[in-house]
Parts: C-alpha cells; sequence; structure tokens
C-alpha cells in the first residue's frame, strides 16, 4: 500500500523493476526538460533578439543552480522519504519547465528556465540513485546503467520532438508539452511507489560529519574531480552542439536537433548497458576495475572529442559523435556504482549530493565559456579542445585506482549493513 513502509530487503522482484521503470520516465523528463532550451535555442535568440552572450548565461544558470542545491538534497535524501523527495522534485521541476513557455526576457528564463528547473531536478538523482542502488545490490552497475540510460532517450527525443513543435508550431508549446506530461508521470509516482526507509533511520551522520568523511576521503575526491571533466565536456556539448549543425552545416533545426543529440546518445545507449554488464563481473574480481574501466573509457574518447567539432562533413561529424558517446556511455555505467563502493550507505545520497554540486558548478561555466569565446574563436575550435578535460578526468581516475582506492574501501566496507 502506498502509505506502508517497506523492507527493501524484502521487496518483490516485480516491485523492483516497476520502480526503476517509474524513476526512468522521471528521470527521462529530467534530461529533456534541461535540454528543450538548447534545441529551440535559435528560435528564442531570433524571437526576442538575444545576444550569445545572454544565451549562454541562461543556459548557465540551471546548472549553477542545479549545482548549488544538490548537495542539500543529497542531505535530504539520506534523512526523509526518498519517495515523496521523488515525486515533489518531478512535479516542482514539470510545473518551472510549463512556466518557461511564457517567458519573454532575460530574467524570467533565469527564474523559470534556471533556478525553479535547475532547483527541482537538483533533488532527484540523490535519492533516485541511493533507492535504485538499495533495491538492486546484485546487479548495481546494471540498474544504474538502465536508469542512466533514460538521459540519452530524454536527450534524443527532446531534440526531435521539441525542434519539430518549435519549429511548426513555435518554441513555447515545446516547453508546454514536456512540463504538462511531467505533471501527469508525478502523479502516477505518487499513486505506484511505496514508502521505503531513509537510509538514517538505522545509522544518524548529521550534515557537518557527512561533509567532513567525503572530504578526507581521496577516492571520493578523485571520482568527484573525473565526474566534473566529465560535465564539463557534457554541458558545452548539449547547449551547443545543434547550433554548431545549423550554422556549419546549414542544417534545419529539426534536423540539427536531432542529428546532434541522436548519434552521440544512441552510441551512449550502447556504451552503458555494456559498461553495466562488464563492470558488473570485473569488479567481482576487483572492484577498483568499475574506475579502470571508466578511465580507459575517458581515454579513449579523447580523439573522438575532437573530431566533433573539426570534421569537415557530417558524416565525418556524425561517426564521432556516435564512438564519442560509446565511451561516454562506459563511463556513465559506473559514475554511481563506483562512488558507493568507497562510501558507507548511511551518506549514499549524500556523497551523490557532494559529487553532482561541485561536477555542475564546474560545468556550468562551460556554455557560458564557449558562448563568450564564440564570436573571436568559433564553435569548432571550441568544442574541440574539450578532448583535454576527458583526458584530465582519466588521469584522476586512474590516480584514486592506484593510490587510493583499496583504503578507502575497506573503510566504507566496515560500515555496511
Amino acid at each position: 500500500m502506498d502509505n506502508q513502509i517497506a523492507n527493501p530487503l524484502t521487496e518483490s522482484r516485480n516491485y523492483k523493476w516497476m520502480m526503476l521503470t517509474l524513476l526512468w520516465l522521471a528521470f527521462f523528463l529530467n534530461s529533456a526538460d534541461r535540454q528543450i532550451f538548447s534545441v529551440v535555442l535559435p528560435l528564442i535568440k531570433s524571437d526576442l533578439g538575444l545576444s550569445d552572450a545572454q544565451l549562454g548565461l541562461i543556459a548557465s544558470s540551471l546548472v549553477w543552480t542545479y549545482g548549488l542545491f544538490v548537495p542539500i538534497a543529497g542531505f535530504v535524501g539520506d534523512r526523509l522519504v526518498r519517495k515523496n523527495i521523488i515525486v515533489f522534485s518531478l512535479l516542482f521541476w514539470s510545473v518551472s519547465t510549463l512556466l518557461t513557455g511564457i517567458s519573454t526576457t532575460v530574467a524570467q528564463f533565469v527564474l523559470f528556465r534556471g533556478i525553479a528547473t535547475g532547483g527541482g531536478e537538483a533533488f532527484y538523482a540523490p535519492a533516485a540513485n541511493a533507492l535504485i542502488s538499495e533495491e538492486h545490490q546484485k546487479r548495481r552497475s546494471l540498474a544504474l546503467s538502465i536508469h542512466q540510460s533514460a538521459v540519452y532517450f530524454g536527450i534524443i527525443l527532446s531534440g526531435l520532438i521539441a525542434g519539430y513543435i518549435g519549429q511548426h508550431y513555435g518554441w513555447r508549446n515545446s516547453f508546454y508539452l514536456f512540463g504538462g506530461f511531467g505533471i501527469l508521470v508525478a502523479v502516477i509516482a505518487f499513486f505506484k511507489l511505496r514508502k521505503d526507509i531513509p537510509a538514517q533511520a538505522i545509522e544518524k551522520v548529521n550534515i557537518v560529519e557527512s561533509a567532513k568523511i567525503m572530504a578526507k576521503n581521496p577516492s571520493v575526491v578523485l571520482l568527484t574531480a573525473a565526474f566534473a571533466c566529465m560535465v564539463f565536456v557534457n554541458v558545452a556539448y548539449l547547449t551547443w552542439m545543434p547550433s554548431l549543425l545549423v550554422e556549419k552545416f546549414h542544417l534545419s533545426l529539426a534536423d540539427a536537433g536531432f542529428s546532434s543529440m541522436f548519434y552521440h546518445h544512441a552510441g551512449a545507449f550502447i556504451g552503458v548497458l555494456i559498461g553495466g554488464l562488464v563492470s558488473d563481473k570485473l569488479s567481482l574480481i576487483n572492484p577498483g576495475n568499475r574506475l579502470v574501466v571508466q578511465a580507459v573509457a575517458m581515454l579513449a574518447a579523447v580523439p573522438f572529442i575532437y573530431w566533433i567539432g573539426m570534421g569537415n562533413t557530417t558524416l565525418t561529424t556524425y561517426i564521432a559523435l556516435f564512438f564519442f558517446g560509446v565511451f561516454r556511455g562506459i563511463y556513465d555505467s559506473n559514475i554511481f556504482a563506483s562512488l558507493y563502493e568507497v562510501v558507507k550507505p548511511a551518506i549514499r545520497s549524500s556523497s551523490s549530493g557532494f559529487m553532482l554540486m561541485c561536477a555542475f558548478l564546474v560545468g556550468a561555466f562551460a556554455p557560458l565559456l564557449l558562448g563568450v569565446l564564440k564570436p573571436t574563436l568559433g564553435l569548432s575550435l571550441g568544442l574541440s579542445w574539450l578532448w583535454v578535460s576527458y583526458f584530465l578526468g582519466a588521469v584522476f581516475l586512474f590516480t584514486a585506482v592506484v593510490f587510493f582506492f583499496k583504503t578507502d574501501r575497506q573503510k566504507a566496507m566496515a560500515h555496511e549493513s
């Protein structure tokens, strides 16, 4: 029943996968609603006469807000019923997405799209990932990989649907459609998801202590640094790749919105499932192999990131986007599975929030930076040099594996229930 508190260890198999399906839909909307603005960006620019720097500021405002609120969300996720957090978060950001459609000024976009949508979305991931991790302990990477795949479908379909609606019915209707659908899913989730037991009902850890534990954990710090490198590239790519295809290859808005997202995220979908299955098996040999898989994937993505900007034909660009996506997906499959290897259960949501905060605060500067440099440097060169960030991420991961992972995991395992 909805009002019954259920023990995760006794949940039925059917409920676990039904729960994962609902969370997949929520995460799909989380990603889609975040991407709509980038897809219809050229229409907004033309309609409202905004500059590239102003558009970059609007894009960055969501990421900054997300980064500021997500650590709070993480701490809350360890202390309250995560079902309630997830449902309220989904409802709040969906209403905010709908209201973005009425915006006419930079201030309104920053308020509805940046602060409200970003703030609402921040509370979803820490609670959802921690809940999935508890429900699917034996196949943690696979379950989290399936959940992560919602990001790719959300971005691909938002590119196709929002681009088509924007071109034929106006960019405002794209926000109305996705916002309305999110409200519907929130209502369904409220009645279908069961209440869970808060993580710290068993072991209480205050906010200050949680922060100290994470700050003194070298593996957490290095995993966070690597994730920040990934997010920096991802936010820049998501914001500006549709515009690059429009300006460089003269594609229509709908074609650019679809192509810029489809090839990359089709590859990422393949990569995330491969990464999840392979990592679960390799982690049985050595849990540190999760980080090795991530590091190798980031290194392998480097040349393809360079060619997404420097490709001279659409075919070259699409091939680069696809293989960049494959290796990005392999990395994504272990973002939280790797983290949960080195933190105790009572602070999993908090540690997720800490990681997301640092990564998105760093990544938020990417669209603004490329927007400011665009008139002189150009989008092609700016996007191609994002490979440096992935290279640094791989260095951070290898450092964690070689020097710190074993000790940090032993400390975390001592607290496993």
